[in-house]
């Protein structure tokens, strides 16, 4: 991990008084070996689990069409979930807005708000995967355009009474909601981000990130201080928001045990069910990456091919307590408060397994980063 030193990935004294928040991810993928309603059943049981371990929030991400993801409403899980929890802050990790009606979307988020007691974080993107785009008749190339405009209709709607807006794919006049959302002036909302675009955009709006996923430590320090960057040259307080990464994490007894469990995991995975063409930006009027999604670029088709020292030194946050401890803490120091937990998403793993890994790295690291 020594790249996480690079001038341009420096630590912010800004960010050191921050408590560092613990959230876990939900993809709801579905192995062979259950049915829809049994991975419901298991991700049900495992959110309850974190919220007994002491953990802040989870984020569920939305997916549609295959085994991928099989949980396409995202905020009628957390619906549920709501009435199953009494802590826990429940993501949207994330909704694709471009997929959706902006007005439909800003009612249901309102809704779930209100019912949860404050306690929803709207995680919004573009979106990505050209399948999806193309079943639901939306051409991929307009997503960034519907995204921006529904981002600025829902944020109106929550806000504004009588609110009009006139864009080139959604219009209302003199619209109010009800209801509107509980936390004011509404709901934290947190961007997906890939690109460097997407990061000056989201800083021009006043908006903090949830940081690439699958970007490197030196990327991911990068992304931050770029944003943070953006934020003050747009004159916005980039302190008063928490900034989010998502990452694979394991933590065992020893570093040695860590790794072979994870080259056992990988064991007979086949990765390119999960990176594939049909998880690419694809336009399938001409069978390439769609315009506006260049960055994207090999990202997909090469994600197949990383290797297990790859994931151990540059992606993962995975080893000993010891360890993870300070992975954590250097991305702690690139001014990241929040750590979006993937314990396992694409890893068919018997429930008792999957809540020992999530109670331990509640016992052997979280303690680490309370007050």
């Amino acid at each position: 991990m020594a790249e996480v030193t690079e001038s341009n990935t420096k630590a912010h004294p800004s960010s050191a008084g921050k408590q560092m928040k613990f959230s876990s991810f939900h993809l709801f993928n579905r192995p062979d070996n259950l049915s829809v309603k049994e991975v419901y059943d298991y991700q049900i049981e495992l959110v309850e689990t974190l919220e007994e371990c002491g953990f802040d929030g989870i984020w569920l991400a939305e997916h549609h069409f295959r085994d991928y993801g099989v949980c396409p409403d995202t905020l009628g899980m957390l619906m549920y979930l709501a009435g199953r929890t009494e802590k826990l802050r429940l993501g949207t990790g994330v909704a694709i807005l471009p997929l959706h009606n902006p007005v439909s979307i800003a009612e249901a988020a309102a809704q779930l708000d209100l019912l949860s007691n404050g306690r929803l974080d709207f995680g919004v993107g573009r979106g990505y995967q050209g399948s999806e785009f193309e079943r639901f008749g939306v051409d991929i190339k307009e997503a960034r355009g519907r995204y921006n405009e529904a981002l600025d209709m829902i944020i109106g709607l929550w806000t504004q009474e009588n609110f009009s807006y006139d864009g080139q794919f959604y219009q209302c006049k003199d619209l109010s909601i009800i209801p509107t959302p509980l936390q004011n002036p509404h709901p934290p909302i947190h961007v997906a981000s890939i690109s460097p675009e997407t990061i000056e955009l989201t800083a021009k709006r006043g908006l903090p990130l949830l940081i690439d996923p699958v970007a490197t430590y030196k990327n991911v320090g990068r992304a931050a201080h770029n944003w943070r960057e953006a934020m003050l040259k747009n004159e916005r307080d980039p302190d008063q928001h928490d900034l989010c990464v998502m990452r694979s994490v394991y933590v065992a007894e020893t570093n040695e045990q860590a790794k072979a469990d994870l080259a056992q995991f990988e064991i007979g995975f086949d990765r390119s069910k999960i990176v594939n063409e049909q998880s690419a930006p694809i336009d399938p009027k001409t069978g390439k990456i769609a315009d506006g999604f260049e960055f994207w670029q090999s990202r997909y088709m090469k994600g197949g091919t990383i290797s297990d020292d790859f994931r151990w030194d540059q992606l993962e946050i995975a080893g000993d307590p010891e360890r993870v401890v300070g992975q954590i803490k250097a991305l702690q120091d690139f001014g990241i408060n929040n750590l979006m937990c993937d314990f396992g998403s694409t890893r068919p793993m018997p429930i008792a397994d999957m809540k020992r890994i999530i109670n331990f790295f509640a016992k052997e690291v979280m303690p680490a980063f309370k007050d």
